[in-house]
């Protein structure tokens, strides 16, 4: 049974960092993409960024480039999220999931609970 638990979410003022995990378990070694989308109220799914396991390649969304980086830690199977220079607009609650594309978001098969991210000006 699959199984992911995020962590590290919490409250930060604008230009700060936080740095979200995601412990997994049972994944099946064919696992596609697992990533990160996050969904504010009233908003959408929006992805954030994901990695293919298997390759490293990994994704971003245009509004994190180059602030937010994934990162893929195999020896205890955990998926981080480091992001910087937080906006406001990136208050959310944050979720990790895997899927079979790099939009986890938009087909994911597997997700966490997720965990609450609010950026304060």
């Amino acid at each position: 049974q699959v199984h992911l638990m995020e962590s590290g979410g919490g409250s930060v003022q604008a230009g700060g960092s936080l740095r979200l995990s995601c412990a997994s378990s049972g994944l099946p070694s064919t696992t596609d993409f697992i990533g990160w989308f996050r969904q504010s109220s009233g908003n959408e799914r929006e992805d954030v960024a994901s990695i293919a396991p298997r390759s490293g390649t990994t994704y971003y969304a245009d509004s994190v480039k180059g602030r937010f980086t994934i990162s893929r830690h195999n020896a205890n199977n955990t998926v981080d999220l480091q992001m910087d220079s937080l906006k406001p607009e990136d208050t959310a609650m944050y979720f990790c999931a895997t899927g079979p594309i790099y939009q986890v978001a938009r087909a994911y098969l597997y997700k966490g609970q997720g965990t609450q991210v609010t950026v304060s000006s």
